[in-house]
């Protein structure tokens, strides 16, 4: 088949999603794209450029992928011809439930964009059943703003045409850069999210002094991207726990990226959200130990005889956890997921793709 991926946000995850499935897939996939930067404008116009550049091709797709990003009718109706192709949604996130910062007001019409996307979608796909359920949880809310003609039976209608499609990763990657090296004198905490908000920062480094202070022996490695300024917890971690850091900052590259997973021995997450877990699912791949909240759609990547082990309530929880793994280093690096995790490499989910967008044709042959 000839699909297209339309993505007017790609950078980041979604673009390694996008690269991921044109690689991996078994289909002729065509990336339709624009840089990734200022969200609220490509939500709001992405889809005119990207229907021009559309309407300009010399070819009519058998189905087209788009992500979350896309206003969809604004997309169909300007590209010429299309209208009667088959189209998915893919989030990879929502605007519905997306967490604001402190003192922020939702702005309901990037929510309404993802409704009337996934309206005019033949089929919305999830990227976990956690980021479903919380989707349309919200959005009779969402609806019910509005003074009339809300339109409610929408919701069950949609829900009948939706399904959770994980998250397609590149892990495989990751075993070319493996290392043999023994493991380091003390074991060492990971955090590889973004340096933001939902991410809760602050609680990471509260529990990082709290083992500080009980004289505990162990390293920290800090990835992740931060996409302004960096947030004061961090600087004033590094200032006030030197000694502790392995490492500090962005990774230059992929190799070494891989190489601080490889090393570390502890996944460690605070998030206030999390639709999926990508830096997580790397890392259990990695074998580093997760410890994460029992909440979002962390217990859907942990299997169920590890949550005991990895998943915690509240901060006790995790101080407790964290505290084991490190008094118990042996045991922690002799815990791997990495087989659970081997099952969202795109070598295991690009035919899956595949075969459901197949089937989506063929429905509509």
């Amino acid at each position: 088949m000839n699909l297209w991926l339309v993505e007017p946000y790609y950078t980041g995850s979604h673009q390694a999603w996008a690269d991921g499935y044109q690689a991996h897939s078994g289909h002729d996939v065509r990336l339709l794209t624009l840089p990734g930067r200022f969200w609220k404008w490509r939500m709001q116009g992405g889809a005119v450029t990207l229907a021009r550049l559309a309407a300009a091709l010399d070819e009519r797709p058998d189905l087209i992928l788009a992500s979350d990003m896309l206003n969809v009718p604004v997309f169909l109706s300007l590209s010429g011809g299309l209208h009667d192709v088959p189209l998915a949604i893919y989030f990879h996130e929502n605007q519905l439930t997306y967490p604001l910062q402190p003192g922020e007001k939702r702005d309901l019409h990037y929510g309404f964009i993802n409704f009337v996307s996934a309206l005019r979608a033949d089929a919305a796909f999830f990227n976990s059943a956690y980021h479903q359920a919380a989707f349309f949880d919200e959005l009779p809310r969402l609806l019910k703003h509005f003074p009339d003609y809300t339109e409610l039976w929408t919701v069950d209608a949609l829900r009948k045409k939706s399904q959770v499609l994980p998250l397609g990763l590149d892990l495989a990657r990751f075993d070319t850069c493996r290392s043999e090296s023994p493991a380091a004198d003390r074991p060492l905490l990971l955090w590889n999210h973004r340096w933001e908000y939902d991410k809760d920062p602050e609680t990471f480094f509260r529990v990082v002094y709290a083992l500080d202070r009980e004289g505990l022996d162990f390293g920290l490695i800090i990835l992740g991207e931060s996409f302004r300024n960096w947030p004061d917890e961090f600087l004033a971690a590094r200032e006030r726990l030197p000694e502790r850091f392995v490492h500090f900052g962005y990774a230059e590259d992929f190799a070494a990226y891989a190489h601080w997973l490889w090393q570390a021995d502890v996944v460690v997450s605070t998030a206030l959200h999390e639709f999926f877990g990508a830096a997580v699912v790397e890392a259990c791949y990695c074998d580093c130990l997760p410890v994460l909240p029992r909440r979002l759609a962390y217990p859907e990547l942990i299997p169920a005889q590890h949550h005991g082990t990895c998943l915690y309530d509240d901060f006790e929880g995790l101080l407790h956890r964290l505290r084991r793994a490190i008094l118990r280093v042996e045991e922690t690096r002799a815990v791997s997921l990495r087989p659970e995790m081997a099952c969202f490499d795109w070598r295991q989910m690009a035919p899956r793709y595949d075969r459901l967008l197949e089937e989506m044709v063929e429905a509509e042959g």
